[in-house]
């Protein structure tokens, strides 16, 4: 379940660099670029508001858009966005050129489930060592989240990644271990219990 693919458009852009980045922004663009496969990068310029709406809406770095850049429409994926620290608002955004087979690395956020089902509720806390796990997926098919199901987990238990239930194509990074996305712990100042030493 991903977010709705969504359209925005842009102009090619002929000068490059700083002065003409800092009159686009004055004029309420972004400078932006598209990469990869395999072809020559476009410097391109959005609408500011547009693209900074998107961001806040969630989702930005795992939905693939489509760029209609003077006509040509070009499916990408966000790879990097820069936000202006003092007034948020968007500096600049790289994205990568995709197409339906392409393969594509992403950071996918965490979201744990079923926390009354399991020792939480009892006051154990869970400690969380991933907020986000990186994954290679198919362009066209990025989850939105990975879900992580905590009924029946004790203080002391490890969650890794084989816990997950991955969507077809969707495989980890890291794959000469299977690593621990959360740790169910004693709360603090309770019993604690040794720590588990997770192998690596």
């Amino acid at each position: 379940m991903s977010h709705a693919s969504y359209e925005l458009k842009a102009e090619a852009r002929e000068r490059v660099g700083k002065g003409s980045s800092r009159e686009l922004r004055r004029n309420g663009f972004i400078p932006a670029v598209i990469y990869g496969d395999k072809q020559a990068p476009i410097s391109i310029a959005l609408n500011t508001n547009e693209v900074t709406k998107r961001i806040h809406a969630g989702g930005f770095m795992t939905t693939v858009a489509t760029i209609d850049v003077n006509g040509e429409k070009i499916s990408v994926l966000p790879k990097d966005y820069q936000l202006d620290p003092v007034r948020d608002f968007t500096m600049h955004v790289d994205f990568l050129r995709v197409s339906a087979d392409s393969q594509v690395t992403v950071e996918v956020p965490v979201h744990f489930i079923n926390e009354d089902k399991s020792s939480i509720k009892t006051g154990a806390v869970l400690n969380i060592v991933r907020h986000e796990v990186e994954l290679h997926c198919p362009a066209n098919d990025i989850p939105e989240f990975i879900t992580v199901d905590l009924a029946g987990h004790k203080i002391g238990d490890s969650l890794h990644i084989s816990h997950v239930k991955l969507p077809a194509g969707v495989t980890p990074v890291i794959t000469d271990r299977d690593f621990t996305i959360a740790t169910i712990v004693a709360p603090a100042g309770g019993t604690t219990e040794e720590e588990e030493t997770t192998a690596e």
